[in-house]
């Protein structure tokens, strides 16, 4: 027999509140509040705020990448000038020399230069100055600086790196030329320095470079040649890219004993030290002032004159099929080929175009 129990269920109601919400900026306030004293001992203990800053991928590296040492500008009052110059100054370079002797390698820093003659009458930065660093007598390596635009007191801060053994070393030069180079690239001389290089210390305190201030000073012209001297005059037109070149006359040449008394000359035009083209005058006779009075036209394009050179070279002529043998010869040309008197004539013809520039140069063996 099923029996069945009757429940009777009861509800109770419950009361439930929410808790009242809050509206913060900051976790801090949802702490409970502290006692003063509590506040004090919590900040003693906190350690001290780190200050951030900025930085970069090089932040960790010690040296001064890609610039000067600043250990270099200590000595401030060597790379100041007084303002007056003397009569007649050509300016005043500032540079850096430093030899190290386990890598030999010489390097020179040009700094700066200074009250560098203005290329026009009047004004106060008519001057456009490049710098050309060879070690002498070591010419044919000849390292450029890049070219600064009218100005007189060029800034450059530029290293050139030598390779020069550390005994050879007190057996070179450092010679620094300054011209001034106008406009479709013609130049002028303004001067040079000398530096002998057995007057730089090898070893400087502080691993340092050494400071120094030199004026520059006018080519100055060399000996008389013993061959004889060739008087030339050159005339460029810049219009048709034409270089004449009149060959006058030839003084104290020294004959050979060959039974004839003729000369002539001979001239070729070189371009990277490549023979582009030969021409010569006729013969002519005189025991030692043969007179010439030939011209002879070469095209020389504006872009190409510093990288030609003109070679002028006296024959004199033998009996049957013997070699003509060679009495002298003058070289003429840019910075890299020529020096000395034979620079500066090669260079005032391109900075003079439509001016006859005559000269005479001297023969060398």
């Amino acid at each position: 027999m099923l029996s069945f129990f009757k429940c009777e269920l009861s509800c109770r109601q419950i009361d439930f509140l929410l808790p009242q919400m809050r509206r913060t900026e900051s976790l801090d306030d949802l702490m409970p509040e502290e006692e003063p004293a509590q506040k004090e001992r919590r900040a003693s203990d906190q350690p001290p705020p780190i200050k951030q800053h900025r930085s970069n991928s090089f932040s960790g590296y010690g040296g001064n990448l890609g610039g000067l040492d600043p250990a270099l500008y200590r000595n401030r009052g060597d790379l100041e000038d007084e303002l007056h110059y003397p009569e007649g100054h050509l300016g005043r370079v500032w540079f850096y020399l430093r030899y190290e002797a386990g890598c030999e390698k010489l390097l020179v820093t040009l700094l700066k230069m200074k009250n560098l003659p203005s290329r026009t009458v009047g004004t106060a930065n008519g001057c456009d100055p490049i710098v050309r660093l060879h070690l002498v007598p070591n010419e044919r390596r000849v390292q450029q600086s890049r070219q600064k635009k009218k100005t007189c007191n060029p800034f450059f801060d530029e290293t050139f790196v030598f390779q020069v053994s550390e005994k050879e070393l007190a057996d070179h030069s450092l010679r620094m030329t300054v011209v001034d180079s106008g406009r479709n690239k013609r130049s002028g001389t303004i001067g040079h320095i000398t530096f002998p290089l057995r007057h730089l210390a090898t070893e400087h305190p502080n691993d340092q470079l050494e400071l120094l201030k030199m004026d520059l000073e006018k080519e100055t012209d060399g000996p008389c040649s013993d061959l004889g001297e060739l008087l030339i005059s050159l005339f460029y037109n810049e219009n048709l890219h034409r270089l004449t070149v009149s060959v006058i006359a030839a003084r104290n040449i020294k004959l050979h004993d060959t039974g004839k008394d003729e000369t002539y000359v001979r001239l070729t035009l070189n371009q990277h030290w490549h023979t582009v083209k030969v021409k010569r005058t006729s013969n002519v006779k005189g025991a030692g002032e043969p007179k010439y009075s030939q011209g002879f036209n070469f095209r020389v394009p504006q872009a190409n004159i510093d990288v030609t050179s003109l070679c002028l070279q006296i024959f004199q002529p033998q009996q049957g099929y013997g070699k003509d043998k060679s009495i002298g010869k003058c070289v003429l040309g840019s910075y890299m080929f020529a020096r000395g008197k034979a620079l500066t004539h090669w260079s005032s013809a391109f900075a003079n175009p439509m001016e006859q520039i005559q000269n005479w140069q001297p023969l060398t063996e």
